[in-house]
């Protein structure tokens, strides 16, 4: 005897979804580690000061191998970024450095879009890490700020500088 009685359809294609909704936590959506701060142009230099520390043995390679200037992404920081920056409006040219006195430090900012990632490493002759580059656009960008070697743990200072 045939069963008549309707049953539920499920498309494969939203079941998938769902699932990777519920397993999956996106770097992206996380917290930062230490804060938030947001910026208009002209903003005072003392409000573009951060302390921080590294550490971690996520590879920031695995975010992008290369950035937008096809500048290799490296080091080690923690999967979750350090800070979310919120420019309130474009940027003509900005700068953001690290300073923990010389140590070898790497610098990922990936915004205000997935596809936007721009990385620093050494900045002239010290191996702290910097970023300088042109046309920020006004967004949420996510900074991780990492070192050459996985679970090394320095204090730092990063600092954004409108140029």
């Amino acid at each position: 005897m045939k069963d008549y009685r309707p049953r539920p359809r499920i498309q494969i294609g939203w079941f998938l979804a769902i699932l990777a909704a519920i397993t999956t936590t996106p770097v992206m959506a996380q917290t930062a580690n230490f804060g938030r701060f947001s910026l208009l142009p002209g903003f005072e230099p003392a409000q573009g000061k951060f302390s921080g520390y590294t550490n971690g043995s996520y590879s920031l390679s695995a975010i992008s191998n290369r950035d937008r200037n096809k500048q290799a992404c490296i080091g080690f920081a923690d999967p979750k970024p350090d800070y979310i920056m919120v420019l309130e409006k474009d940027f003509e040219q900005m700068r953001i450095l690290i300073d923990t006195g010389n140590s070898d430090t790497t610098l990922l900012v990936k915004g205000p879009d997935d596809n936007m990632i721009r990385c620093g490493d050494d900045t002239g002759k010290s191996k702290d890490a910097s970023v300088s580059d042109r046309n920020w656009k006004k967004g949420i960008y996510h900074i991780w700020v990492g070192t050459f070697n996985p679970n090394v743990k320095r204090k730092y200072t990063l600092t954004v500088q409108q140029q």
